[in-house]
């Protein structure tokens, strides 16, 4: 059974940088493409960023590209989520999924597509 941990968050100053960790245990990473999600209080949650099970294929939210950059190292099996530039409205628990997927296809957007998820990690952007 795949065991999802996010880390890495906390409070930040508005311009400020966190970089999230999503480790895996109990399987091997290199099968799932990985998704960060985010939910802020009163809102829906929202899609973040995205990568293949390779690492070969990557996918970003327009509210955060430029600004954010997904990585994984699949021998550690740990996704990354650098987050630079952070807004107030950046604002969130994040969460890691994963979903099972061939290397050569691209990452899902959805959630309902990822089976698998992390008890997520506080994020807040305040002065």
């Amino acid at each position: 059974q795949l065991q999802l941990v996010e880390s890495g968050g906390g409070l930040v100053q508005p311009g400020g940088s966190l970089r999230l960790s999503c480790a895996a245990s109990g399987v091997a990473l290199e099968h799932y493409a990985i998704g960060w999600f985010r939910q802020a209080p009163g809102k829906e949650r929202e899609g973040v960023s995205w990568i293949s099970s390779s690492g070969g294929s990557t996918d970003y939210a327009d509210s955060v590209k430029a600004r954010f950059d997904i990585s994984r190292e699949n021998a550690r099996n740990t996704v990354w989520l650098q987050m630079n530039s952070l807004k107030p409205e950046d604002t969130a628990v994040y969460y890691c999924a994963a979903t099972r997927r061939d290397p050569w296809l691209y990452p899902p957007r959805a959630s309902y597509e990822y089976n698998y998820w992390g008890q997520g990690t506080q994020v807040t952007v305040s002065s």
